[in-house]
């Protein structure tokens, strides 16, 4: 009797400790949340690097544009946007532009030489493209340093952040965004290095690891931008 008395007192402390856990994530998103909102929003300037073995990208001038609460647009000067579909996540404001999600603590982990809690939103509606999102939160500068996103039609995404002059409005100075190739929905007009070999050579390079960095200069923040810019 004592035994399961014990046992059963084991179970209910660690179902509060889980719980108690959970709630302390699901604040410190809310806080992230809030710090993101105070940006209604942004153009920024800056230049992108683009490293996809098939693609012929050269480093260019970028002008970002973003609005709440998920209006986002990149332009290069001089070529395509090499973004995977799906790239307005590059916008940390995306993935918590709503409450519609779960939260779930997944431990903590020191990223970079910061320490980071690790935590896992999951969407509550089923037609939600993203199937789970796992972020690394710097607790004391609430932003995010990392997010690991699972979408349904666009594989896998991740994205790193560092963060320097603009860290209050939880904007980073460096971007650097990552895709499986394989995954990858080619644009409209971009250049395949590759076009006069054999499809088993296209299909090996294609199943690689490609990544974009975007390097911020500046942000006008809060200046006002019409909806015409993101058409």
């Amino acid at each position: 009797m004592n035994r399961i008395i014990k046992i059963f007192s084991v179970a209910i402390t660690l179902f509060f400790t889980t719980t108690i856990r959970a709630q302390d994530v699901a604040v410190l998103v809310q806080k992230v949340k809030a710090k993101l909102d105070v940006v209604n929003d942004y153009i920024a300037d800056g230049t992108m690097k683009t490293d996809v073995s098939f693609i012929k990208a050269p480093i260019g001038q970028v002008k970002i544009y973003y609005k709440k609460p998920n209006q986002f647009k990149l332009k290069r000067d001089g070529g395509i946007s090499i973004l995977p579909k799906g790239g307005v996540t590059v916008n940390m404001s995306s993935i918590v532009s709503t409450n519609d999600f779960d939260v779930i603590p997944a431990g903590e982990e020191i990223l970079n030489g910061i320490k980071t809690k690790k935590v896992k939103l999951l969407p509550r509606n089923d037609n939600s493209d993203v199937v789970i999102t796992t972020m690394y939160i710097d607790e004391a500068n609430l932003v995010i340093c990392k997010a690991i996103t699972t979408t349904k039609e666009n594989g896998t995404y991740e994205i790193e952040m560092s963060y320097g002059k603009y860290i209050n409005y939880g904007l980073p100075d460096k971007v650097v965004f990552g895709f499986n190739t394989k995954d990858y929905k080619m644009p409209k007009g971009v250049t395949l290095e590759f076009e006069d070999e054999d499809k088993a050579t296209k299909d090996k390079m294609k199943n690689k690891k490609g990544k974009v960095e975007i390097t911020y200069k500046n942000y006008t923040i809060n200046k006002g931008i019409d909806d015409k810019v993101f058409k």
